[in-house]
């Protein structure tokens, strides 16, 4: 998915006015941590696939890890396009800030809590936005003796009932998240997240549709449009996200007027309650039934291909790929100017 965004984004600043605006250098960091050059990199934003070293490299050497290409220091701004853990959670954020440079997104906290499921909804909750009910359980609680298991499981019970959702607190992607409907299914389901993460979120079922907000700016945010996601699988799990043909995307969402400012003004609240910068895309579930609008959680690095929503949601807003591009390095350039 990293190369996907990062490819339809090198297509983007060499088209139009962006051509003459900026010169590209490409940096493919591999599995084992190594940062290759703009000439090695280049291949892989052209082939669509990760270096095919990736799959035989047990570790490379130790000492190249911590050696970047010359060509690194010729950056102005960098555009870190790297999804889910040390891409989106703060490390490589905080990498680049160390390093004091400028680049697009959040910093290491907006970054951070944007990824960990369960600090962020306690900034959510902070913030008074209304939330699905929820646990935090700790892989500990899971993988504990079997008189603490069950009494954990019956407490899961009492409070959210069925069906809810299992998920890793800090993974992206949809991985490791279960919908479970009985206890069989949730003693299984919390086994398999305590094996992606040590610290664990179930949340309460609901019956909502499933409705998504860009935002775009840093202290001064806009949101886009709401856009809505449909799907005929049991719920957007990792499967459906990434199937051509899975899901439907509707921009702009069939929705009362009063519904969709709501969704917009509480897209900006999340995002500068988690300290977001550049970016956000932030998704909610509208209960048609109750008119409730619930926060589900905030992604501060969506997809970023030419049919992934949160570009989408800002060309139906009147601001095209090209042009996006273009805005997110003009808010990293004015952020870190703005940085003490």
């Amino acid at each position: 998915m990293s190369i996907r965004s990062a490819a339809a984004i090198a297509r983007a600043f060499a088209s139009g006015g962006n051509g003459e605006k900026y010169r590209l250098l490409p940096f493919y960091i591999r599995k084992d941590g190594l940062w290759r050059s703009p000439e090695e990199s280049a291949p892989v934003l052209d082939r669509g696939t990760p270096d095919p070293v990736d799959d035989v490299n047990g570790g490379g050497d130790r000492a190249l890890r911590w050696q970047f290409p010359a060509a690194a220091a010729q950056v102005d701004v960098w555009f870190p396009i790297v999804h889910g853990p040390n891409g989106e959670d703060g490390a490589l954020q905080g990498l680049l800030q160390l390093a004091n440079v400028p680049f697009v997104g959040g910093g290491v906290l907006g970054s951070a809590v944007g990824m960990d499921k369960l600090a962020m909804k306690m900034a959510f909750a902070a913030a008074g936005l209304p939330q699905v009910a929820y646990r935090a359980v700790t892989r500990d609680q899971v993988w504990s003796n079997p008189c603490v298991f069950p009494k954990l499981c019956e407490d899961i019970e009492a409070e959210l009932g069925y069906p809810c959702f299992v998920k890793p607190a800090n993974l992206g992607s949809s991985v490791g998240i279960a919908k479970v409907r009985s206890r069989d299914e949730l003693e299984k389901a919390l086994d398999s997240a305590a094996s992606y993460d040590r610290r664990i979120i179930v949340e309460a079922g609901v019956i909502a549709r499933e409705v998504e907000c860009a935002v775009l700016g840093n202290d001064r945010p806009e949101a886009s449009v709401v856009g809505e996601i449909t799907f005929k699988s049991d719920f957007y799990d990792y499967e459906t996200k990434y199937t051509d043909g899975a899901a439907d995307l509707f921009i702009p969402a069939q929705l009362p007027d009063a519904i969709a400012e709501q969704v917009r003004q509480r897209a900006i609240d999340a995002f500068l309650a988690v300290d977001c910068a550049g970016l956000g895309r932030v998704d909610f579930f509208y209960v048609e039934a109750t008119g409730e609008v619930l926060i589900n959680e905030i992604n501060t690095l969506p997809g970023f291909t030419a049919t992934s929503m949160y570009p989408q949601l800002w060309e139906a807003s009147g601001v095209p790929f090209t042009q996006l591009v273009d805005r997110l390095i003009q808010l990293a350039l004015e952020r870190h100017g703005a940085t003490p």
